[in-house]
């Protein structure tokens, strides 16, 4: 018989990138006395990995619990980021309801929309927080009318239209429901919570049926699956099936040896778990995403949406430049596969292929974003390896025409830039699909654009808007294919020969561009060690020394000026690179290169295509 569970309750927390999602768990933490008093805590404490903390993004959904009023609330963050996409549609099948954060400058952003569609048709009901609401130039009310038009445009349905809305500033740790009253605590968001999102439902008399949604990994208990109790009990020693929905003939007895619920920030093991509880069970080692595990004598797995595809793909290779193996710990083919292989422990939108060399791996992703987090994790541990640039996948479609993943782009920019934006993307084969104008002087711009004419743009779009505009991007299926782009307008200024950067060599070089090193840096034949202005690479000579005379001439001894080098983050490598060129990735270096380092080989590769 189908129950309710009253004293639980599972929310997903969904928004667009940076409104504030993770600071809102945050202060629902604090204000539900997970902390003691006293206690130190860091900002955004759920984004535990190191990347999350710098860069201010989530990368992988994080599942909380907390008590209020003796109910349980289940409380998952998930990512803002289209790359990460994959995350947010899996963990929105646990849970019975979600809050979407919508900025209150802002207003609703394309991942606003991309998620709150995905909540929709799984016909979730929506609280709509708006935050931010203490900023100088918030505009709540516009923001209402907006989040309201988005639901009409996805088809809401009425009781979805009637949605409770509660404005917050989670920074200040305040909401409240009516904008005219003023309050000190957020309250009035765990009221909502459990007025308006239903209880858990399921039978506990029938069969055991839990469906993994996430998976976490951990060095010392391997695969840990996380996911909600439909319909039974699981308990410590059961016996259970591991089976798929997609996969009828995976089907494999196994045993529960951990199982784990969430508390604050910890998992505190119990013995069993009745419905609608969020569980994590450990000692499985091939538990996947979208695995249920069933009782004996009714296998039935829980349908489950398959994952989005990857669009893009990098070769990951090992280094074999003249510096090889000088500054990473894990450098052989046989670290690098194993360390990529476990990557997919976790990541599900991540593939893995090895090819004809055994040195070469393809791996193909979501996005620029989601292989860049890949890389910077990596050389943290201490690899060393060499990528390529980054390519987009194609298909063909019935007829054998060639099909490429297209992005809807949306821009906003101060209104004297719109003009150089526009022209760029349109070189970039982007065709301009609805201009408006925002608030405070900034122009909307809403692109379709193919996914490979975004490669090597962000850098672009930063100098070009002064660092004032805001780029969004979303994956918005396949289409014809667009024809050829150029990416580069430069070419590349290349090392002549191996050994030491010197002062005199770099003040000759630095006439023909914009150079990417300074002095006393190890260089070889064939590194890219500058930008060239012109459309050509160029070949200079930077370990070149003065030529000692015994006379003196009035300017000789003449300080040489420097312009200070170019110093390049991680994705400005990777948007800079050509296709004959690779990013060599070491632990305490960046270098770009070219793929043939010996110059009469390069050209003679040139002439052939």
């Amino acid at each position: 018989m189908i129950q309710k569970r009253e004293d639980v309750r599972n929310v997903a927390i969904i928004a667009h990138v940076d409104h504030g999602k993770t600071t809102l768990v945050d202060e629902l933490l604090k204000q539900s006395g997970v902390f003691r008093e006293n206690q130190e805590i860091a900002e955004r404490v759920m984004d535990s990995n190191d990347i999350e903390r710098e860069r201010g993004i989530t990368i992988l959904s994080k599942n909380t619990a907390v008590t209020y009023k003796n109910t349980k609330i289940n409380i998952i963050d998930t990512p803002g980021h289209a790359d990460f996409g994959g995350e947010v549609e899996r963990v929105l099948k646990m849970v019975n309801g979600v809050i979407l954060v919508v900025d209150a400058f802002e207003g609703p952003m394309p991942q606003t929309k991309f998620v709150l569609r995905k909540a929709l048709e799984l016909k979730l009901p929506v609280i709509v927080c708006v935050n931010k609401i203490d900023r100088p130039e918030a505009r709540p009310e516009a923001v209402v009318d907006e989040v309201l038009e988005l639901f009409l445009d996805l088809e809401a349905d009425d009781a979805q239209l009637d949605c409770p809305f509660v404005f917050a500033s989670a920074k200040a740790g305040s909401a409240t429901l009516n904008l005219t009253v003023k309050n000190k605590d957020m309250k009035p968001l765990f009221d909502t919570i459990l007025d308006y999102i239903p209880a858990p439902e399921g039978d506990p008399e029938s069969g055991t049926q839990v469906l993994i949604s996430t998976i976490d990994y951990n060095e010392y208990v391997g695969r840990i699956g996380v996911g909600k109790v439909d319909n039974g009990k699981i308990a410590v020693n059961q016996e259970v099936v591991l089976c798929n929905a997609h996969d009828p003939e995976k089907q494999k007895k196994v045993k529960i040896s951990k199982l784990y619920e969430f508390d604050g920030l910890n998992k505190v093991e119990v013995k069993e778990a009745g419905i609608g509880s969020i569980v994590a069970i450990s000692g499985i080692t091939d538990i996947h995403i979208g695995d249920t595990l069933c009782s004996p004598d009714n296998v039935s797995p829980i349908p489950f949406q398959k994952i989005s595809e990857p669009t893009i793909a990098m070769q990951f290779m090992v280094n074999d430049s003249p510096l090889a193996g000088q500054e990473g710990k894990y450098v052989t083919s046989r670290h690098i596969r194993d360390r990529l292989f476990r990557e997919l422990n976790t990541d599900v939108s991540l593939r893995v292929e090895e090819t004809e060399s055994a040195d070469c791996f393809k791996v193909s992703g979501r996005g620029e974003l989601h292989l860049s987090v890949l890389i910077e994790n990596m050389r943290r541990e201490g690899f060393e390896f060499a990528v390529s640039k980054a390519e987009v996948l194609y298909k063909e479609d019935e007829n054998g025409k060639k099909l490429e993943p297209m992005e809807l782009c949306y821009i906003d920019v101060p209104d004297e830039f719109s003009g150089t934006v526009i022209e760029k993307l349109s070189m970039r084969k982007g065709e301009l699909r609805n201009m408006g104008t925002g608030t405070g002087g900034y122009t909307r711009l809403e692109f379709s654009i193919p996914s490979r004419g975004l490669i090597g743009y962000r850098g672009d779009f930063m100098t070009d808007t002064k660092g004032n505009g805001i780029m969004n991007s979303i994956f918005d299926g396949y289409g014809p294919y667009k024809g050829d782009i150029q990416y580069r307008k430069q070419g590349s200024l290349i090392a002549f020969e191996n050994g030491e950067s010197i002062t005199y060599g770099l003040f000759n070089a630095q006439e023909r561009g914009t150079l990417f090193i300074g002095p006393g840096v190890k260089v070889y034949a064939g590194m890219v060690i500058g930008s060239n202005g012109r459309g050509e690479d160029i070949e200079v000579n930077v370990c070149k020394k003065k030529q000692l005379t015994n006379t003196r001439s009035s300017s000789a001894d003449e300080a040489l000026r420097l312009v200070p080098p170019k110093v390049m983050s991680l994705e400005q490598c990777l948007d800079f690179i050509d296709t004959d060129e690779l990013l060599e990735v070491t632990p305490a270096s960046l270098r770009i290169r070219k793929k043939i380092l010996d110059p009469t080989l390069r050209k003679r590769a040139a002439m052939k295509k």
